[in-house]
């Protein structure tokens, strides 16, 4: 099975920063805006940014070691998940379209994602990310291919 490429990780960790000063805002807000009845301390937005940043970073580096994804024969199979593992089989036949896209992290790192929307009731888009741009659209093409060849099968 295929893995993400390396620098997923770096826009993983840099959500991880944003959320994490986020979360140390929000403790000096609050501190500053409300009449608390204890003084919180100085430095207790800053241990609570980098508590969050090291969670969630954390689960960013479990989150690249477990993520995979293979073009078969008839699907596209992910693995993914660190506490929950989950395996999602997309077969090419209920494949509607496929997307490209580069949010601006990605953009910075040179990434890109693929999105794969399939007929379904629950959660029926997939998006595979960590791609080089030209991965994404190769990858993209491949997958509306196969769709389209599929399209005379039995989707179940």
């Amino acid at each position: 099975m295929r893995r993400l490429h390396p620098r997923i990780r770096i826009v993983w960790l840099l959500r991880a920063a944003v959320l994490a000063a986020v979360a140390g805002g929000i403790v000096f807000g609050v501190d500053r805006a409300l009449p608390l009845p204890v003084s919180v301390p100085g430095w207790a937005p800053a241990l609570v940014a980098g508590v969050v940043f090291l969670i969630v970073g954390g689960h960013a580096l479990l989150r690249y070691r477990y993520w995979r994804f293979e073009l078969r024969e008839d699907a596209i199979y992910l693995e993914r998940g660190v506490f929950t593992r989950v395996r999602t089989v997309v077969p090419f036949v209920r494949i509607q379209h496929v997307d490209s896209r580069r949010g601006p992290l990605e953009r910075v790192v040179g990434l890109a994602s693929c999105v794969v929307y399939s007929a379904g009731s629950r959660g029926a888009d997939v998006r595979i990310p960590g791609l080089p741009p030209d991965g994404a659209d190769d990858l993209r093409e491949d997958l509306k291919r196969l769709a389209i060849g599929a399209e005379g099968e039995d989707g179940v």
